[in-house]
This record gives structure tokens, C-alpha cells and sequence, in this order.
């Protein structure tokens, strides 16, 4: 490919509401445009490297026996409301009408469909197990778009789908697929964790999800320095110990204070630790339970984990937490007073509440807090639970060594459904007895799109990207020195562009009339990771100059043997990237 008849649409600066450097790169290389928030035009270099990323998934799910096929991003309604997520799977679901009034939906994820097509397709137990996949636009209406293509609202994804008649079946797939997803991402380049996760609206019993390590991850995973113990944080559990109610050493004591509706103030004022003040929410209660309102308790420096709380039986889904005038009415006070004492509501203590003793809370009248708080002498203590997120330092669930913290970018999420969907839209098969069966239905997502921001966020440096081989929109760079004056190096130039081209290799030449400086820029800019550079110095000395993007090492080689030692390099690096990894 010649520059000058490529789309080279590389910046200086981006604007200034691009917060993370994947999102600014892909900008400044020219990879895509912003046409409106959260949706991206893709230009020739952003497709170049989309193409490469999908023809890795691609490979590997042939590998295991998938099937490629493609659904519409249009989806009838009344799929969405046999499967009871119309309504419940919020406002990121984007609803329109046909002229005729129809009711349709901008595909987030594919599960109706899929399960719609499969019921009306499969008649026999011997066409299962069945693997289909395939990569699609989709759209989620977010709230915020953020971190470019990291959170858009139309992205590209690889969802896969898998039918069963069995468990153990499914659990063979599901095995497969997680053995398959860490091969992708290791062809691809990536540091990623597998993690323990929660299956959220798509459903399901047993989830995990591939999260490659960035220091912008929306998402945080938690894992054991000493063991194989890895999950979201909205899943990790504290260690189960057994519960020790602590002894008080101060008696109960309310004290006067400005109403402060900010722990960090409460904190100050009496010049104590945050670990010795307790926070109380109050959220409501599911109507079946009989409890409107119900309390919770969380230690200061801890943060409530509303994915944990969700799964108490009485409480309401998604948390939805009291206003003021709710808490007034049942507390007496305003948020930043109220505490545990006194309450005729449910009160659920979190784990490490249960165990302090002597701490502090509001009072239940503003500017009024209670000192000398035990759990076991001055609380109900029925309703004890593990409801907050882990902490640094925490010890691992499994017992072995302690939990540490990073942030993640969600690459891929794999789920066992079982007949969530099957259920509901009437998927079954003849089994070999004869009998109707209902399907088991594994599903396997992988951000297309989202692979990208995570390498470069993992791969980059002060000049611009630096691509894995496999995924560069170009294995190689061409920069001649002033090849418009030099007929040497233009001559030069040409033939080595022309030998490269004929072997295959993925080659752009910068035939621009611009000087070196913003030819190396654009170059590294975009992250190529091998450059040549050809100059009449160079030619007159037999030799070209060979650059390693990725170290910025240089070598000069015979200009009749760089061809061959080209080729040679290419090959390997490939081979290499490309091998099977498990």
C-alpha cells in the first residue's frame, strides 16, 4: 500500500474530551471518527486491524466445531417480551416502530433470537450438541458513553451460542469455550485475568469473564497472590470466618455535632478513624417480603456491594435506595444521622460490622450520633450477611494469602444459561426416548471492538502505538529519504516494496512528499512494528536501516540481503504470535 493513495488520516493533538489513551490514539492514528456520542465511524487503519482481530476468532471457533452465521441487529419485540426483558432489561435497550406500528429493538445481545431460530431449525437430539456464532453490530443506549470504543454505544461483538440436551454436555462446551477464549487472547498478546463473575441481565447460573489488565479499566478484579482465586470485585467474596462478636469497653454514649451528611466531615469533627464509624442506607424491600423499608450497615471505610445485597431474599432488585423524605419518615432524621439504634425496620449487618465493637453511628436526629456502639449488646443482630466489596489486603475466600486489586477492561464474558431462554420461548427437542426436552443453552461473548482499546491501552509509548504483529494494520513501513530527488532510492525503494508485496506481506511504502520527521512520526504514530528506512547514505555504504517499533532498536543490514532477512524476521514473529497457546 502506497501512502499516497491510502487514507492517512493521522493527528497532532485530539480534543480534550478523550480521557484515556486508547481512545486518544485511536483518534490521532486515524483509526475512527467520532460521528456522534458513543458511535464511531472506522477508517482503512481502524478496519485493517478490526479484520485481523476477527479473523483470530474466527480461526478458533472453526477450530472447535462453530458455525458462522449472521443475524439481524433489528429484532421483533415480541421475542423480548416472551423472554420477560422488554421491560427489565432497562433503558440501554433502544425501541422503535416500523411504518406499520410494529414494535422492534436494537439488538444488545442476541439470546432470543437465537433461541427463536434454533426451536424452529432443530428437530432431533442427534443434531446436539450444536455450536452456532457470529460477529454483529450491537447497540446499547448508554446512559454515558466513555472511554471510546471501551464503553460506545454501537460495537462490534462475537456472540456464540450452544445447545444441549445434558448438563454434563453443556459443561464440555463451556470447558471448551474457556479453553478456546484463553487461546484468542493469548494469540493476541494480551495480560488478561479470568475471573469469576456476575451473569447480570443476560442470566444463568455460572459465568466467568476475561479481563485484560489497564490501568483505565471501567472494572475491578480481584485475585489471591497465592492462589488461582480470581473474580469481579461485585462477586468476591469475604473470607468466611466464623463470627466472633466483640466485647464492648465503653458504654453507650449519644454526643452532640453539626448534621454532617459526609463520613469524610464526621471524621474530621471528632478526629477519629473512619474504621470506627458505621454508615447506614436504607433501600426498599421486595412488596412479597412484607418490609418497605430495611437498613443496612457498613463499616466506614467499606463499600456497599449492591450485586451481593440483590441476592438477600427481601430485598428489592436492582437496589433502589430511599429518599430523604422515605428515611425521614421512618428514622426521624435526615440521611446523615441516621443509625441503627431504635429502628422498627429489617437492620442487615455486614460481616465486619457484626464483629467491631465501641463504634460510632448516627443517632436518628440530626446532628446526633451515638458513641460506644456494640453489635451483639445494643442491635439485633438477625440479619448478618457479607455485603460489601473486598478490600486490598483482605485475606482470599480460599484462605490462601491475601486479595489484591486491579483495574480490568471486559474482553470477553462466557455464560451457562441452562433454559432460561429455552423456558420461556419453548425451545425443546425430541430426545432419544421420544419425549420433548427442554434445551440447555451455553453463551459466549467477545468484544470485537473493545480488543483494541485493551491492547493499545497495554501497548504504547510517548510516540503512539505499538502493535503486536498479528494485529498490525501493517506488518512493515517503507520510509525513503528523499526518494522525489534520489533516483537511487527511489529505484531502491520500489524494487524492495514490489519483492515484499509479491511474498505477501502486509507492506506500506511512504511515497509522501514530507519530510522524514513527519514520516517517522506517522509511522510510529500508528505502531507499525518493523521500518525500514532507505537512504542514499545507506545505499552508498550496501546497507538499509532496520528500526524494531516496539524497542526502537536499529540494525543495518546488506541492502541485497535485507529482503530475505525481512522475510525471515516476519515469518518467525508470526509463527511465533500464531502458535496455539494453551
Amino acid at each position: 500500500m502506497l501512502t499516497s493513495k491510502y487514507l492517512l488520516s493521522t493527528y497532532k493533538n485530539t480534543s480534550s474530551d478523550t480521557e484515556i489513551i486508547s481512545h486518544r490514539l485511536m483518534l490521532r492514528a486515524g483509526m475512527i471518527r467520532k460521528l456522534s456520542s458513543g458511535l464511531y465511524i472506522w477508517l482503512p487503519t481502524g478496519i485493517r486491524v478490526l479484520k485481523k482481530i476477527e479473523n483470530i476468532i474466527r480461526q478458533e471457533m472453526n477450530k472447535i466445531g462453530a458455525l458462522e452465521i449472521l443475524m439481524p441487529i433489528v429484532q421483533p419485540a415480541d421475542l423480548w417480551e416472551k423472554s420477560d426483558r422488554l421491560l427489565r432489561y432497562g433503558p440501554e435497550l433502544l425501541k422503535i416502530k416500523d411504518r406499520h406500528q410494529r414494535l422492534f429493538v436494537l439488538g444488545p445481545t442476541h439470546e432470543e433470537v437465537i433461541t427463536n431460530l434454533i426451536n424452529k431449525e432443530l428437530r432431533s437430539y442427534r443434531q446436539l450438541p450444536l455450536i452456532l456464532y457470529q460477529m454483529q453490530t450491537k447497540f446499547r443506549d448508554e446512559i454515558r458513553s466513555r472511554y471510546g470504543v471501551i464503553r460506545s454505544r454501537e460495537f462490534i461483538m462475537k456472540d456464540a451460542y450452544s445447545f444441549h440436551l445434558s448438563q454434563e454436555s453443556l459443561q464440555k462446551t463451556y470447558e471448551i469455550m474457556y479453553d478456546s477464549y484463553r487461546n484468542i487472547f493469548n494469540i493476541i498478546g494480551l495480560n488478561f485475568r479470568i475471573v469469576e463473575a456476575d451473569n447480570g441481565s443476560i442470566g444463568g447460573n455460572i459465568s466467568h469473564e476475561f479481563q485484560a489488565l489497564s490501568n483505565n479499566g471501567e472494572d475491578r478484579i480481584v485475585f489471591s497472590n497465592k492462589s488461582n482465586y480470581a473474580a469481579n470485585i461485585e462477586l468476591a467474596e469475604t473470607f468466611k470466618s466464623n463470627i466472633e462478636f466483640s466485647l464492648p469497653t465503653k458504654n453507650l454514649l449519644q454526643i452532640n455535632g453539626p448534621y454532617l451528611d459526609n463520613i469524610k466531615y464526621l471524621v474530621n469533627h471528632l478526629n477519629i478513624s473512619i474504621k470506627k464509624i458505621v454508615k447506614t442506607y436504607i433501600v426498599k424491600g421486595k412488596k412479597e417480603s412484607g418490609f418497605n423499608l430495611i437498613a443496612i450497615l457498613i463499616r466506614g471505610d467499606h463499600e456497599l456491594n449492591e450485586k451481593k445485597l440483590e441476592k438477600i431474599s427481601i430485598i428489592d432488585s436492582p437496589i433502589i435506595f430511599a429518599n430523604e423524605k422515605e428515611i425521614r419518615l421512618v428514622t426521624g432524621s435526615g440521611p446523615g444521622s441516621v443509625g441503627p439504634i431504635g429502628l422498627n425496620i429489617p437492620v442487615i449487618i455486614d460481616i465486619a460490622v457484626s464483629q467491631m465493637s465501641d463504634f460510632i453511628a448516627g443517632a436518628n436526629n440530626d446532628g446526633k450520633y451515638y458513641t460506644g456502639i456494640n453489635c451483639k449488646r445494643d442491635l439485633q443482630c438477625t440479619y448478618i450477611a457479607d455485603i460489601r466489596n473486598v478490600i486490598e489486603g483482605d485475606l482470599s475466600p480460599d484462605g490462601k494469602g491475601i486479595l489484591q486489586i486491579q483495574n480490568g477492561v471486559e474482553i470477553g464474558h462466557i455464560f451457562q444459561l441452562g433454559t432460561k431462554y429455552s423456558d420461556l420461548i419453548k425451545a425443546s427437542i425430541q430426545a432419544e426416548d421420544n419425549t420433548n426436552k427442554t434445551m440447555l443453552m451455553g453463551c459466549y461473548g467477545i468484544g470485537v471492538s473493545r480488543i483494541i482499546a485493551a491492547v493499545i491501552e497495554q501497548n504504547h509509548d510517548k510516540y503512539g502505538i505499538i502493535w503486536p504483529i498479528l494485529l498490525s494494520p501493517f506488518e512493515i513501513a517503507i520510509i525513503p529519504i528523499n526518494m522525489h530527488s534520489s533516483e537511487i532510492v527511489k529505484k531502491t525503494t520500489e524494487n524492495i516494496y514490489k519483492i515484499l508485496t509479491q511474498q505477501n506481506i502486509d507492506v506500506i511504502l511512504d511515497d509522501r512528499k514530507e519530510t522524514p520527521g513527519v514520516m517517522f512520526a506517522d509511522i510510529e504514530l500508528i505502531g507499525i512494528p518493523n521500518i525500514l528506512v532507505i537512504s542514499d547514505t545507506g545505499i552508498k555504504n550496501k546497507v538499509v536501516e532496520y528500526k524494531i517499533r516496539r524497542t526502537g532498536e536499529r540494525k543495518m543490514i546488506n541492502k541485497d540481503k535485507i529482503v530475505d532477512y525481512i522475510l525471515k524476521t516476519i515469518k518467525k514473529k508470526n509463527s511465533f504470535f500464531s502458535k496455539n497457546i494453551t
